[in-house]
C-alpha cells in the first residue's frame, strides 16, 4: 500500500468501499452481540481497514484491519463508519 488519492471530508459506510479502498473507523454501530463480535475483533475507533477483495457474488468482503485478514458480510459491514476514505492505486501514483 504505497500511494492513495483522498476522498476527504466524508464518511463512509464500510459497506460501500470499493477494492482496493482504506478508511479510517469512526465508529460501530449496531447493538448486542453483533457490536461486540466487531469490537472483539479489532473493529475499533481510530483503526484503518482495507478491503482486500469480495466474493464473486458480493458477499462477503475479505478486510485487512492490524494485519488481519477478516471476512465480513455485507449486511455486517454497513454497521462500520469510516472517514478519510483512500483508494490505493495499482500504478503507484496518486490521481487528484
Amino acid at each position: 500500500m504505497n500511494s492513495f488519492s483522498t476522498k476527504a471530508g466524508s464518511e463512509s459506510r464500510l459497506s460501500d468501499l470499493k477494492e482496493g479502498q482504506s478508511g479510517r473507523i469512526v465508529r460501530i454501530g449496531g447493538h448486542g452481540a453483533l457490536r461486540r463480535r466487531l469490537l472483539e475483533m479489532g473493529f475499533l475507533k481510530g483503526t484503518q481497514v482495507y478491503v482486500e477483495k469480495y466474493a464473486p457474488l458480493k458477499d462477503p468482503l475479505e478486510l485487512i484491519i492490524k494485519g488481519y485478514h477478516i471476512s465480513l458480510r455485507v449486511e455486517e459491514a454497513t454497521q462500520v463508519i469510516l472517514d478519510n476514505v483512500r483508494q490505493e492505486l495499482s500504478n503507484g501514483r496518486e490521481t487528484n
